[in-house]
């Protein structure tokens, strides 16, 4: 059975490399697409694996419906080139932490199982702040150079304060839910993604990370939420080891590779180039060389 692993890479290609390396396997085909705005592409290569860098690319924005936009773009090009049995959603600074054959194991193990992390806790400010509120500019949240890039947060702001003293709400009717976007699914979970894509760009317009929500959202609305691993505990759900620090992802650094060796997760983000020792540790570690 075969597995599609599906990466959204914009930088840090050192770590991209070593990924690859680490899913170089017979039984996977990767797809990577590379932000529009990286000029130059990095050099890739696979003995085993079926290797795709996408030639249609996204400008992808961070906090903006463009990343979403993205991952249907994985999605749809992985869906049509073969019914995989698991779609594996990565960074390009995420690691595998089994080797594929545990990997493999462990999804023929629970096949049908959909491994999606979500968010426990209150979360409806954090959902009326994202998708209930008409976002301005939504393609420029992190544009913070010069008068221009002043202006527009200006004018976000005073719209959402607007918002906020009229009580106007957007999205009402619907039930949302969020948790990390990186998951692994099956491919009857796939298809049903692609088949709400034209209703999900709609809802999530101008809205703001809601690549945090649409999949959880989609899932819990579906029969597939009787299907996901592990509704209770979003690591263990997605089977992804994930350092929050400050409401902000931290990056694991090379005194961390113990730490990361007593876990039972699948993947682990992320890293970065300053800290090489431990992803290559880690791929030393699952590919057995």
């Amino acid at each position: 059975m075969k597995h599609a692993y599906l990466i959204l890479a914009h930088n840090e290609f050192p770590i991209l490399e070593r990924l690859v390396k680490a899913l170089d396997d017979p039984r996977n085909d990767i797809y990577i697409h590379v932000d529009r705005k990286t000029s130059v592409l990095p050099e890739l290569k696979t003995a085993h694996a079926g290797l795709s860098i996408l030639s249609d690319r996204i400008d992808v924005r961070w906090g903006d419906v463009s990343v979403v936009e993205a991952e249907f773009l994985l999605f749809e090009w992985a869906a049509k080139n073969g019914g995989y049995t698991y779609y594996h959603l990565l960074s390009g600074v995420d690691m595998p932490l089994k080797s594929q054959d545990e990997i493999h194991a462990f999804c023929d193990k629970q096949q049908g199982k959909e491994f999606i992390g979500f968010s426990k806790g209150d979360i409806n400010a954090q959902i009326e702040r994202k998708v209930q509120r008409y976002h301005l500019f939504p393609r420029d949240f992190r544009d913070h150079k010069g008068f221009f890039g002043f202006s527009r947060r200006l004018l976000r702001y005073v719209y959402l304060r607007l918002q906020d003293l009229f009580g106007m709400k957007r999205n009402q009717h619907i039930e949302f839910k969020k948790g990390t976007q990186w998951v692994s699914v099956t491919h009857d979970f796939v298809t049903y993604i692609l088949s709400e894509k034209a209703k999900v760009l709609h809802t999530y317009k101008n809205t703001f990370c809601s690549d945090e929500i649409f999949i959880q959202t989609l899932c819990w609305h579906s029969p597939f939420r009787d299907s996901v691993y592990d509704l209770n505990n979003e690591g263990n759900g997605c089977m992804r080891m994930i350092r929050w620090k400050a409401n902000q992802i931290w990056d694991w650094e090379n005194k961390d590779f113990d730490i990361l060796m007593a876990s039972d997760a699948l993947f682990v983000r992320k890293f970065n180039s300053r800290n090489l020792e431990i992803v290559d540790k880690l791929l030393n570690k699952v590919t057995g060389s």
